[in-house]
């Protein structure tokens, strides 16, 4: 799990049902991170409302503080759990983009599954 989280929100109150489900959220994120990353990443979650023309308004943003790189996610709806449920799914895409850039054993895995999938599906043995 992801022990380093620092949440700060602006313009608005955090209560702690909303920090105990952002701590659950990206805590488990780190089953999405390469193995070399869980013990030295921290994650910073800041939530600001704003108010519009048109209502009020939660915008999020996560970063991630990886060992080489730095991934950010931004967004924003009309409920502050639903942004970070949001959050959440578009940093687990960004962590599987990650990952398969910079984790080479991931790569090989799923061009051997392709490869033996084609040889079932065409009959036949790749070289």
């Amino acid at each position: 799990m992801i022990s380093n989280i620092q949440i700060t929100a602006s313009k608005m109150e955090l209560d702690r049902s909303l920090k105990s489900y952002i701590n659950k959220k990206i805590a488990n994120l780190d089953r999405f991170l390469p193995r070399h990353a869980r013990e030295s990443v921290h994650a910073e979650v800041v939530l600001r409302e704003v108010n519009r023309a048109h209502g009020n308004k939660y915008e999020g943003e996560v970063i991630l503080h990886l060992p080489d790189n730095i991934i950010t996610v931004k967004d924003s709806t009309l409920n502050a759990f639903a942004v970070i449920d949001i959050l959440e799914q578009k940093m687990r895409n960004r962590l599987a983009k990650y990952k398969d850039k910079h984790v080479p054993a991931a790569r090989s895995r799923q061009h051997g599954l392709f490869r033996r999938l084609r040889s079932r599906v065409l009959g036949f043995e790749s070289v």
